[in-house]
């Protein structure tokens, strides 16, 4: 049997699409609605910006674009690395910090079970530090067996200081559990082919490495081997990934605005940012979805939260991102979104079907409070509570959309990944910004680097410790 991401015709049933009916004056008045009109006017700066990007991506530059075609090599190599290897472990933790961790957090909220490291011991357990505290990494190591642990480091400059002390620190505790002799089968070094520092490491302590390619920053690196790598060793098809993510490449290929979907809701969101509308939150109704939305916050916050425009002009741009879970936050976020500032898209994002569904029992029937629930299900109940939201949003005047998603699978959320990154290019070159970098991130990396005693940043040290003390009186 061929796999079904080959057929047109299963490609067709799963085609993501975007609901944007709700941006627009006519289903939300005059008022806070986006005229037709203005969509069309817009056309002229899309094939502008789409001419830079696709100049940029020429130039070598914009290597998001190549993954979901042309890495058939680096597929293999993963896919004969994890069938190899993936019965040696029953943990498999990923060491990284923000782009390094997010997508495969959100990969695996998405394809797997939620409860998944509850399973049986048949079960690669994942994890997922993300951070550097100190309790937190310390409980994890606690209950590992690093026997049975493999670690993959992922940075591509290897001096990615977060991730680089919870390397410190695993590979010492390797050491101090098992032979000193197997230390290398423990650790995947996902790194640049050409520079770094771990590289060097890796290739000292004979890690299998794994490459990310220079022109791939680190929020757009989901499709490389920082996401795949883990995918496959816990079963999700990264063939499937690619090919959604391929399929969403094709259809948001043209500059015709009302054909492209990636371009279509840029220029929605980049026009109601003019409008004041300065926040942009991510909603799905599946909460299997939730960490799309962490993933997607990260690509906006830093690539559209910028200074400077590319002429060195101070314009301090950017749409807030803000993450949501619905039917959770209708109880904690919600009336704000109805009745608070008119500041706000509301990106939700809606499941067709979902792979299993729960009835509601007919008992209590003599209780009014409860009784209306009996004999539906839990899925139509959710997807009801969207639309009713929705409805309500829509009729207080407050811009929406929805992405429609006909199942979660592989190839739905592969398209979901490449779709968000277009969408995000295209609003970076409407800003006339560097879509592609954090100076902003990279000055408190440099002050943190400067204490620590990293050669080079004296400078940022003395800064560091020339900063005006705090007055006690304003500590209360």
């Amino acid at each position: 049997m061929g796999a079904r991401y080959k057929s047109q015709d299963w490609q067709e049933k799963m085609r993501v699409e975007i609901d944007v009916n709700n941006m627009f004056a006519e289903f939300i008045g005059e008022k806070h609605g986006i005229k037709v009109s203005e969509v069309d006017e817009m056309a002229k700066e899309v094939e502008k910006a789409d001419f830079s990007i696709k100049k940029q991506y020429g130039e070598g530059k914009l290597g998001f674009i190549d993954l979901p075609d042309k890495q058939k090599e680096v597929v293999k190599e993963i896919e004969d690395f994890a069938n190899k290897r993936r019965g040696d472990f029953d943990n498999f933790v990923i060491l990284g910090i923000g782009g390094s961790a997010l997508g495969s957090i959100a990969l695996q909220t998405a394809l797997k079970d939620s409860y998944h490291n509850l399973k049986n011991k048949d079960v690669l357990r994942i994890y997922v530090p993300d951070n550097i505290d100190p309790e937190r990494f310390q409980s994890l190591l606690n209950i590992l067996d690093l026997e049975r642990t493999v670690f993959n480091v992922i940075s591509k400059s290897g001096s990615t200081a977060e991730t680089m002390s919870l390397f410190l620190i695993a590979r010492k505790a390797v050491e101090e559990e098992v032979s000193s002799n197997n230390i290398s089968r423990h650790f995947i070094a996902t790194t640049s082919q050409n520079s770094g520092y771990l590289r060097i490491i890796a290739r000292k302590e004979g890690f299998k490495m794994f490459y990310i390619p220079d022109n791939v920053g680190g929020r757009f690196s989901v499709l490389t081997p920082v996401g795949l790598i883990y995918a496959a060793f816990v079963g999700i098809n990264i063939r499937e990934l690619l090919a959604g993510a391929s399929y969403m490449k094709k259809i948001a290929s043209g500059t015709d605005i009302w054909q492209n979907p990636a371009y279509l809701n840029g220029v929605l969101q980049y026009l109601a940012y003019q409008k004041g509308k300065i926040m942009s939150v991510m909603m799905p109704y599946a909460h299997s979805l939730k960490d799309i939305a962490d993933w997607y916050r990260q690509l906006w916050a830093e690539s559209l939260g910028k200074e400077e425009n590319r002429k060195g002009e101070i314009i301090n741009v950017g749409p807030t991102p803000i993450k949501a879970l619905g039917a959770t936050d209708q109880h904690s976020q919600a009336q704000l979104y109805m009745e608070g500032p008119y500041d706000k898209v509301i990106n939700f994002i809606e499941v067709e079907k979902f792979h299993t569904d729960l009835k509601i029992p007919d008992l209590y029937g003599d209780v009014k409070g409860v009784a209306y629930l009996r004999n539906k299900s839990l899925s139509d109940l959710i997807n009801t509570e969207k639309k009713a939201t929705e409805l309500a949003l829509s009729k207080r005047g407050r811009l929406n959309n929805t992405i429609l998603i006909p199942e979660i699978n592989a190839f739905t959320v592969g398209q979901l990944f490449y779709l968000f990154e277009l969408q995000t290019a295209l609003i970076g070159e409407l800003f006339n910004i560097d879509a592609y970098n954090q100076p902003g991130v990279e000055l408190g990396k440099k002050y943190t680097y400067g204490v620590f005693g990293r050669e080079g940043y004296q400078k940022m040290k003395d800064e560091y410790y020339s900063r005006p003390e705090k007055k006690e009186k304003y500590i209360v």
